[in-house]
């Protein structure tokens, strides 16, 4: 006899094996009783006939969902049946008998489905919605792997600042005074190019940003890349390029599961290099031709993303922001000081901003004033300045959000869907 998982049935045709797994769901007719059994690899439909299981039969056909067995029997290749195999059972083991399941059939609303998150990630549309997480970052690995990029583990405290200081988590660290929550690994993997040329970090990033979007988790996960003698150009080159491959590969390689989501996958399959490039100017010329206020020196919310976004059937990179809504280290247009070499892609459907990039600013002089402007200790970055001190170069790198680039491979509504346990302002449980 033989264990084995659901996803190995077609090797196991008309075999004796043993499975084991979580009843997903049940039902009766007389003698049959018809288990849909999850493994984790898969679904199945189990054949438990009452004449077989005499003593066992009443208890078998009344097991509460999610209860968990050990199922040993034939498979059977069958069209009709969910999984598109059966087991005829043999044997029958009840290892554990569930309470009742507290996520039902019907509708629930939100809050009682992330209270009950540990329950939820159960549930067939939630299974999917992982799964496509797991494809969609072996992908964004594979990228790196195979162009030359080195990992890079940043560390997660730090005592510097890459973004807004107002939104930093921190700490007492020991007798060290005040320590943070890291924004972005960024900062260190521009110490890293200098010794390996193109890196990249992969890792938890934090923002204590009081902001109840759709687009907004307190703790989300980050891929940057950061590339030695890249200029702006090269930069979006490259992040076509990115985006491009771990979007065809992911809805290649699970499109059953975005089929359970209900994804139209025509908008997807557009997603090819050459991307749209648009000026901040000229997105400021669409929004107000669309009744928008915004004056010049703003930068743009979500719903300004929304409406620049349903106008392409591809991402667009918004380029050449102001210099004052940009984080500190971003390169200062040569021919326009007031401006940054910088863009932000905009992912088509509504589904606004899923990268940030920029060229570095590689000049002291100028990069030492930048962080005096924006209220910075300079001490603090000492060490990054020296960074400008010792081989300076030109080069430029990206940050792309996992759970924002999820939401719209799966067409989400809400990014809470697409991290195992999400934390917002008003959500630290379970």
């Amino acid at each position: 006899m033989q264990e084995c998982y659901i996803k190995d049935f077609p090797d196991k045709i008309d075999q004796e094996i043993i499975i084991k797994g979580w009843v997903a769901n049940r039902r009766s007719s007389g003698k049959l009783s018809f288990l849909i059994l999850r493994d984790g690899t898969g679904i199945c439909q189990v054949i438990v006939e009452k004449a077989l299981f005499p003593d066992t039969y009443s208890e078998i056909k009344k097991l509460p969902l999610e209860s968990s067995v050990i199922i040993q029997g034939r498979v059977v290749k069958e069209d009709r049946a969910q999984g598109g195999f059966e087991v005829h059972a043999s044997h029958v083991q009840i290892v554990h008998v569930s309470d009742e399941f507290p996520i039902g059939k019907k509708e629930h609303g939100p809050d009682f489905l992330l209270k009950n998150r540990h329950l939820w990630l159960r549930t067939p549309r939630q299974i999917a919605i992982m799964r496509i997480r797991d494809a969609l970052i072996r992908h964004i690995r594979t990228y790196f792997y195979t162009n030359d990029f080195t990992l890079i583990d940043s560390p997660i405290l730090t005592t510097t600042c890459g973004e807004d200081t107002s939104s930093l988590f921190s700490i007492d660290y020991f007798d060290l005074g005040k320590a943070y929550l890291s924004q972005t690994g960024q900062l260190y993997l521009e110490a890293a190019i200098s010794g390996l040329g193109k890196v990249y970090c992969f890792g938890p990033t934090f923002r204590a940003e009081r902001s109840k979007t759709r687009r907004h988790l307190t703790e989300f996960w980050m891929i940057e890349g950061e590339m030695a003698f890249y200029d702006h150009k090269q930069n979006l080159d490259l992040q076509e390029d990115f985006v491009s491959y771990i979007v065809q590969n992911t809805i290649r390689d699970k499109a059953q599961e975005l089929a359970v989501l209900e994804r139209d996958l025509a908008p997807l399959k557009k997603i090819e290099a050459p991307f749209n490039r648009i000026s901040y100017d000229e997105a400021l010329d669409i929004l107000h031709k669309n009744g928008s206020n915004i004056e010049w020196g703003s930068d743009l919310g979500g719903d300004d993303e929304t409406v620049i976004t349903r106008l392409f059937d591809k991402p667009v990179f918004i380029e050449s922001y102001p210099k004052k809504t940009k984080a500190f280290y971003m390169k200062q247009d040569p021919a326009r000081p007031e401006c940054v070499l910088c863009a932000d892609l905009l992912a088509p459907e509504g589904y606004g901003e899923i990268i940030g990039g920029s060229q570095r600013e590689d000049n002291l002089d100028i990069l030492m004033q930048s962080i005096t402007d924006n209220g910075l200790d300079p001490e603090r970055y000492d060490w990054y300045l020296d960074l400008r001190r010792y081989g300076s170069v030109p080069h430029s790198g990206f940050g792309l959000g996992l759970e924002r680039t999820l939401t719209w491979i799966c067409g989400l509504t809400h990014l809470r869907e697409t991290i195992p346990f999400p934390r917002m302002i008003y959500r630290a449980y379970p």
